[in-house]
């Protein structure tokens, strides 16, 4: 191994659920994310990154290593504990946290991952800062959003054109329930444009598809 000059890491290890209610990092001896880097101290040809998420609610761990400039397309599960830098090669990525994902970490996700394609969001904590007046994220290459299991706060978030700007014609998988809502019952117009480029409308708990839907949505496909 001491020869060893090149490695490209990528990967997720979940260990089982933690029993007793104390630091994790005392009961299962987890390495800190400074004994991580230790190890690949002697790599010269890539920069190793690592971090540990701790999900309290979910009572499990999520230790992260990969290698940087990182060269796959898809980067999944990612947290608040992001650690930034430009990822040009992802075209898919999935947020996941038990903590709230604010204005500001989906603005550095926009910087960070450029070229993205598809995003699933996974956050069922409302945001607490959404009243505050931002200036408009950009996502110019997103075309499929999935928001099934999120606070309707992130939905609102990705339709409402004063806080995110859709470029692209938008295949969206929503609860029926939280899109009425974030939508006013079909008459908001901060959400009017976004809407309109939406092509796909995939529903989840869907009683039926009414006219005010089709009207709202008149250029998408409703499933």
């Amino acid at each position: 191994m001491s020869s060893l000059e090149e490695l490209c890491l990528d990967f997720v290890n979940r260990n089982t659920p933690i029993i007793d209610v104390i630091p994790f990092n005392n009961q299962l001896n987890l390495p800190s994310s400074e004994d991580i880097q230790k190890t690949f101290k002697n790599f010269q040809s890539n920069q190793v990154i690592s971090f540990i998420d701790y999900f309290p609610k979910a009572n499990e761990f999520h230790c992260y290593i990969y290698s940087y400039p990182y060269i796959w397309t898809d980067y999944n599960n990612i947290t608040n504990n992001f650690r930034g830098g430009l990822f040009e090669s992802v075209l898919k990525i999935s947020l996941v946290d038990e903590r709230p994902f604010e204005y500001e970490f989906f603005l550095q996700i926009a910087k960070s991952f450029p070229f993205i394609q598809q995003l699933h969001v996974h956050n069922r904590e409302q945001q607490k800062n959404d009243t505050q007046q931002w200036s408009i994220i950009e996502y110019s290459h997103l075309t499929h959003i999935n928001l099934v299991q999120t606070h309707e706060n992130y939905l609102e978030q990705f339709l409402n054109n004063t806080k995110m700007s859709l470029l692209n014609s938008i295949n969206l998988r929503v609860d029926y329930n939280a899109l009425q809502r974030v939508i006013d019952n079909f008459t908001s117009d901060v959400t009017r444009m976004n809407c309109s480029k939406i092509e796909c409308l995939i529903l989840y708990n869907e009683p039926e598809i009414s006219l005010d839907l089709k009207d709202y949505f008149s250029h998408a496909k409703i499933w």
